[in-house]
């Protein structure tokens, strides 16, 4: 596995755990909250959902990031909320060397993280919609490790790095 995006709704922790895995590994990392386009940061700035049509520019751009990695030969690490199924296929694009690393919780956990964080666009209010949205990523067929935010960020950028260097002897 060359590629790892860490998904899962807002407040899940996707950013904080794969900068740090992004390090432990010597990865490139993008946020993939800076690809989203102006009016999808104002119109979740506003509180509102974004639909399928939102997506599809920033969806576009997660992809064109691992295609340019891809063409670097060079492995990555990104953060992309990935909700649904169609969005994840959109983003691997027929390829196998992306594994999503799915950050879940109990809606009260992530509600609590999301009223404790300062300074981002993403509205509180949108969890809802966000875990409406979400289809839980299954292996297989999707290449994907489940890791709950209740375990402390070392352990979880320990588990994820354990994977790839597994992956790697495979």
């Amino acid at each position: 596995m060359r590629y790892i995006v860490f998904m899962g709704v807002s407040g899940s922790g996707k950013s904080t755990v794969a900068r740090r895995v992004a390090t432990a590994l010597g990865w490139p990392f993008v946020e993939g909250d800076d690809l989203h386009p102006t009016a999808n940061v104002a119109k979740m700035r506003r509180g509102e959902a974004l639909d399928d049509a939102d997506r599809q520019p920033w969806l576009d751009a997660v992809a064109e990031t691992l295609r340019a990695w891809r063409a670097e030969g060079q492995p990555g690490v990104m953060s992309c909320s990935a909700l649904r199924r169609v969005y994840r296929d959109r983003i691997v694009d027929g390829r196998d060397d992306v594994l999503f690393a799915y950050l879940h919780g109990t809606r009260a956990r992530l509600a609590q993280r999301l009223a404790d964080r300062r300074g981002h666009f993403m509205s509180a209010d949108l969890l809802d919609s966000q875990l409406a949205t979400l289809e839980v990523p299954m292996s297989p067929p999707e290449r994907v490790v489940r890791l709950d935010i209740e375990r402390d960020a070392e352990a979880l950028v320990h588990a994820v790095v354990g994977v790839v260097s597994e992956s790697a002897v495979d």
